[in-house]
């Protein structure tokens, strides 16, 4: 694995085989009906883009995540959620909603997974968000499966609102401020 690269979805592009065991995340990459919501479509719409990282030697996708514009805003988030993310915000600068970019979807292929991937592009989006943004972008903002609250919660994400009994995701965040300390 000595050339993997990074390289942001082409609707032209062919996808090399990916599998990460779960339906809707390989439907979403792979799939090409424009009828139906996918990648490519998302792309074409300007509603997400998508990156993948692949491994052109072993001429497979090892994993990839769609990212698109988001915002928090204070009608959404219970009183001291809101309060807790506006303490480090000088007052001057607040406002009803706090700029955020989402992370859609991410997918590591089934013979990547559980060695460390999901952490590293966790990491690479934290570092792409503070250093080499182009926007103002203060938090990272993910619907988690509930199954996956843990690894989010690992990598320093916190709910930021309590999901309801049923609910299949929980909304979480990352505060970018955090790791630009870290760093």
């Amino acid at each position: 694995m000595k050339n993997i690269e990074l390289k942001r979805l082409n609707p032209a592009d062919t996808i090399r085989p990916f599998d990460c065991g779960d339906a809707d995340l390989n439907g979403f990459l792979l799939e090409k009906n424009p009828t139906v919501p996918n990648a490519t479509h998302h792309s074409i719409e300007l509603l997400a883009t998508t990156y993948l990282i692949e491994d052109p030697d072993a001429n497979n996708t090892i994993a990839y995540f769609s990212l698109s514009n988001d915002t928090i805003d204070r009608t959404f988030v219970d009183r001291a959620t809101w309060n807790k993310l506006s303490r480090d915000i000088p007052n001057l600068k607040r406002r009803s909603t706090r700029p955020a970019v989402k992370l859609g979807r991410l997918g590591v292929s089934i013979p990547y997974q559980s060695v460390g991937w999901g952490t590293k592009i966790l990491n690479f989006l934290k570092y792409w968000f503070t250093n080499e943004n182009k926007t103002g972008c203060r938090y990272i903002t993910v619907d988690a499966l509930v199954s996956k609250i843990s690894f989010y919660e690992k990598n320093g994400f916190k709910i930021l609102v309590k999901p309801a009994e049923n609910d299949e995701t929980v909304l979480m965040y990352y505060d970018l401020k955090k790791f630009e300390v870290i760093c």
